[in-house]
């Protein structure tokens, strides 16, 4: 029998090739059950339709992708057009299920109402009832965190200060006395933002769930969230353990490791056991939505999602500590207790 044909979309080249690279090396430097097509999106979501359109010619029973909050969605929105089973990863789950269209679409991941149960973990730290700083964007990112982030923070009794700023506009919000800061921005706006006074606790997802820039901007410190680490205690297909993945993608690419490395490595556990199960290429997206699967990152299980198509990744708190190559500390575990706590909060 042939294999059955995986497709994968990633950045090789643009701006989010950094975080293609993790899905780059599961997808070809990792043995398989299966034949690996990969195409690039170059980090646009015409590039990311283009390179859909190619594996769907190319014959794949199913593609995988993750993140990019313009190039999954277009993804998706391509594989739903082709009638192709897709699975993605590393986009809030509401903004995934807000855009897409009916179609065989199953994603995994946290939710924006789980970012902000976690960083008002944090924040709670200082006491009950802060005041926190939003530094909000006026594109897709800050739109769907005053959807979805902001009433559950609210709910907790804190009282949210919306400071909103246009992303790269070389303009950044002024923090006034707020002791807390919480944002989803670049490296380089957070640093604009808390140059002229760091606040006692900032708390930063999307590009700060990553390494890069935390040290080039002075970022020790900031908080974000954590979805996969090397000290995960969860099994991947053939027994290969978070430490052994973390640990094989260093040596290969000489580059540390990234969060999406273990997602990236349970899209393809998906998506082999999906492509393996099916009795006919047809029937893929059947076996997606009775999945229930034990997987590098953790149990995933469609049965039980929050929506249609979406199965929930647990979040820790994770604070980053300096130097060269930045070390991300999780020191709040309430949520995920499966994730080790390897330190204290740290706080001004």
């Amino acid at each position: 029998m042939a294999r059955p044909r995986i497709g994968v979309v990633l950045a090789t080249t643009g701006r989010l090739a950094p975080l293609g690279a993790p899905l780059e090396y599961v997808a070809t430097g990792l043995p398989w059950p299966a034949e690996v097509v990969v195409r690039d999106s170059g980090s646009t979501p015409e590039g990311a339709r283009a390179a859909t359109r190619s594996l769907v010619e190319a014959g794949v029973r199913v593609v995988v992708t993750l993140g990019g909050t313009a190039t999954l969605p277009a993804v998706v929105d391509a594989c739903a057009g082709h009638d192709v089973p897709c699975v993605s990863t590393t986009l809030p789950w509401q903004v995934f299920d807000a855009g897409r269209r009916p179609g065989p679409a199953f994603h995994f991941c946290w939710g924006l109402d789980d970012i902000a149960t976690v960083f008002a973990d944090l924040w709670e730290w200082l006491g009950p009832a802060r005041t926190v700083g939003c530094v909000w964007n006026d594109g897709p990112q800050g739109v769907a965190l005053r959807r979805w982030f902001a009433p559950v923070a609210a709910a907790r009794g804190h009282r949210l200060v919306d400071l909103p700023y246009r992303e790269a506009g070389g303009v950044v919000p002024d923090l006034g006395d707020v002791e807390v800061v919480t944002g989803a921005a670049t490296a380089a706006d957070l640093a604009s933002a808390v140059r002229a006074r760091w606040p006692r606790l900032v708390t930063c997802s999307r590009w700060l769930t990553y390494p890069f820039g935390v040290a080039r901007h002075g970022l020790d410190r900031v908080a974000t969230i954590v979805s996969w680490t090397p000290a995960h205690e969860h099994v991947g297909r053939g027994g290969r353990t978070p430490r052994d993945l973390a640990r094989a993608y260093e040596e290969a690419t000489g580059s540390p490791w990234l969060q999406p490395l273990g997602l990236a490595h349970a899209l393809f556990e998906v998506a082999v056991h999906a492509a393996s199960e099916a009795d006919r290429p047809g029937a893929v997206a059947d076996v997606l939505a009775s999945t229930r699967l034990a997987t590098i990152a953790g149990v995933l299980d469609w049965t039980t999602g929050p929506a249609p198509g979406v199965a929930v990744v647990p979040l820790a708190g994770g604070q980053w500590r300096g130097g060269p190559r930045p070390a991300l500390a999780v020191v709040d575990n309430r949520r995920a207790p499966l994730v080790p706590v390897s330190g204290d909060l740290l706080v001004d």
